[in-house]
């Protein structure tokens, strides 16, 4: 293919902000609804993408291999129930990326094997863990767009405010951020406030569709796309796809 893969990062300095959840329904409404070739890399030691996309971790742990050079990525990457979405999957050996990130001392790793992989596919979703750490910064170099979930919460805001300085200071020129209200409950009066604040954010709610993404071991948009949950995640797909338009344009 002529073409390289658009990068999206899933990313979130704090955890428990439904990063995984976007991540899944993103990758997977990018290959269900909209025929894009799709790779979701599974960032994460917690492996919870790769579970919910129904990868049964292998007896030896090999994720972090890849970025040692020591695999190719196209020897771990695995194709999923889904047409058109394949995985990259994670296990516990990635518990000591950020380690070998610092040792290793080569800023662009995660950036130059996307790169080796990029022309394979339409979109590549990376499902990133929480923290600023090296992993992050890894990834902060390699993303075309940075999406990050936001409760309503002055917390969570303030996880976002601290990514956004972190930015400006340290990563000149970076990919573009898409903060998303995740795990909205309009009943509740500090949800509210924070929607009104940022009327244009795109939101998913909490949803009892999202709860049984574990039971289903899939998307939504396999068995619930047309509740609420799964119309957010549609929306959000096509917000995606119009910002990257335009940063083509």
């Amino acid at each position: 293919m002529a073409h390289k893969a658009k990068v999206i990062a899933i990313y979130s300095l704090k955890g428990g902000v439904g990063k995984t959840t976007l991540a899944v329904n993103l990758a997977a409404e990018a290959a269900l609804r909209r025929g894009r070739k799709t790779l979701l890399w599974d960032l994460d030691p917690q492996s919870a993408a790769s579970f919910l996309l129904r990868h049964e971790p292998e007896k030896k742990a090999k994720a972090r291999s890849v970025f040692e050079r020591d695999i190719e990525p196209g020897k771990l990457i695995v194709p999923t129930q889904i047409k058109g979405l394949d995985l990259l999957p994670a296990d516990i050996s990635l518990r000591g990326l950020d380690s070998f990130f610092h040792v290793l001392g080569k800023k662009k790793r995660l950036a130059k094997i996307v790169e080796d992989i990029r022309h394979d596919y339409d979109r590549i979703f990376l499902d990133c863990p929480p923290g600023l750490t090296e992993t992050s910064e890894q990834m902060m170099r390699a993303a075309d767009i940075i999406l990050v979930p936001v409760i309503p919460s002055p917390l969570s805001r303030r996880a976002l405010d601290e990514v956004v300085a972190h930015l400006h200071a340290h990563h000149k020129g970076h990919a573009p951020l898409l903060p998303v209200f995740s795990m909205v409950d309009r009943r509740r009066n500090l949800h509210g406030t924070a929607l009104a604040s940022n009327p244009d954010w795109p939101r998913v709610p909490m949803a009892s569709a999202v709860e049984q993404m574990a039971l289903h071991r899939a998307p939504v948009g396999l068995f619930a796309h047309r509740s609420p949950a799964g119309e957010a995640f549609h929306m959000l797909s096509g917000a995606i796809e119009r910002k990257l338009a335009k940063m083509q344009g």
